[in-house]
């Protein structure tokens, strides 16, 4: 695969770079002129979490000239467990000042660009449109496609990474050379059936390992990949690199670019940004019965007062090790509609998660199988109890 920087002048490196960069220039496959490409090359990362911060570490450390990273949210604790690129003392900042610190003190020849929002079909073309690559390191669905698809209109190749629990995968979406995202997955997944790391968890070298590989993908975009000495292409694109961290397994499927995509197929149908929340099926709520919320202080009061509630634990068994909730009965969310006949229509119903989001789908499902009594929704799950009621819980 050729370099994706062509037709372009390429500067020079000082003295100080060729010293920093040696190891690189040792290597025919890269040397000076594949130096200067990433000294030249612009790549954003979407995203400064788990997957984001080994990106941005190793692209910078690399010499990639300029790196725009997009993040919206701001460093929690528990992002501590896995995303390196941050400090405890950074805990409040935003993710993208934090990141741009420590990028700048990894290599201060590299020029950082913040985009402290969320990534939206409104501003995706024109954040993505002045770059090289394009760095996925995002958790969920709706930006999945979104970054897709602005990659495939601007003819941007898409390094792509995913992780959840010891499960991970990466590969490189380029549709002028091969698949896109949506060759592999058509569809999303129907709403809640995957659970986000948030709620599912994920070890924390998992994302380093992938980010890795990103990180090595997009180097190889850059410098120019070339082919092994089977003539086939160094790059993975069209390649999906499954790894399991837990059995310490890699596996390898082909993927196909299929004719028939609505994106990069033969007959393309889609032309500019949809709106990614509909495609995905999270609005589905906002257009049919809202689900009834109640708050934490109210479920306390109501508790405190005696009333006569059903508190229902969704959570699974080692989630509810880490703490457990005051008279609640646990009814894992697979078990929820076969254990029906468990509850009482004439008595309200409160389920709780951890944050007010897999319990929504325990709702959704009793509601579907017939169930005529009331549900309520703690907000924010055990979370949302523990900052709100009792100090004593956790937040995990």
């Amino acid at each position: 695969m050729e370099s994706v920087i062509q037709g372009r002048e390429l500067p020079p490196l000082d003295n100080d770079e060729i010293g920093r960069y040696s190891r690189h220039l040792l290597l025919p496959e890269i040397g000076i002129q594949g130096q200067r490409r990433l000294k030249a090359a612009r790549v954003l990362i979407v995203g400064t979490g788990g997957l984001g911060a080994p990106l941005s570490l190793y692209l910078a450390a690399a010499g990639v000239g300029t790196l725009g990273i997009v993040d919206f949210d701001v460093v929690e604790e528990s992002n501590l467990q896995r995303q390196v690129i941050h400090g405890t003392r950074d805990v409040g900042r935003p993710k993208v000042a934090s990141a741009k610190d420590r990028i700048r003190g990894i290599n201060p020849f590299c020029n950082v660009i913040t985009y402290n929002t969320r990534l939206t079909s409104a501003n995706a073309m024109d954040i993505l449109r002045d770059y090289d690559v394009v760095a996925d390191g995002t958790d969920n669905y709706p930006t999945r496609y979104l970054v897709n698809d602005a990659c495939v209109l601007l003819g941007i190749p898409n390094v792509y990474g995913s992780i959840f629990q010891f499960e991970g995968q990466a590969s490189v979406f380029y549709a002028k050379q091969g698949p896109c995202y949506r060759c592999l997955y058509p569809e999303p997944p129907p709403p809640g059936l995957v659970p986000s790391c948030a709620e599912g968890g994920v070890v924390g070298v998992l994302p380093g390992i992938i980010g890795a590989i990103q990180a090595n993908e997009a180097i190889k975009l850059i410098a120019g990949s070339g082919t092994d000495s089977s003539n086939q292409s160094a790059s993975i694109a069209g390649r999906l690199l499954l790894f399991d961290a837990w059995k310490m397994k890699f596996r390898e499927l082909q993927i196909d670019k299929d004719p028939g995509c609505p994106i990069c197929g033969d007959h393309p149908v889609i032309h500019e940004l949809i709106d990614y929340e509909q495609f995905c099926g999270l609005k589905k709520d906002s257009a049919g019965e809202p689900v009834e919320v109640i708050e934490p202080e109210e479920l306390k009061s109501r508790m405190d007062a005696g009333d006569a509630l059903q508190i229902i634990d969704i959570r699974e068994p080692h989630e509810r090790a880490i703490v457990k909730f005051p008279q609640a009965k646990p009814i894992p969310l697979g078990q929820m509609t076969r254990r029906i006949d468990e509850f009482d229509p004439a008595v309200d119903a409160v389920f709780i998660c951890k944050i007010g989001q897999r319990s929504v789908f325990a709702i959704r499902a009793l509601r579907e199988a017939g169930y005529t009594g009331r549900l309520l929704n703690l907000r924010d799950g055990v979370n949302g109890w523990a900052k709100k009621v009792d100090g004593a819980f956790p937040v995990y």
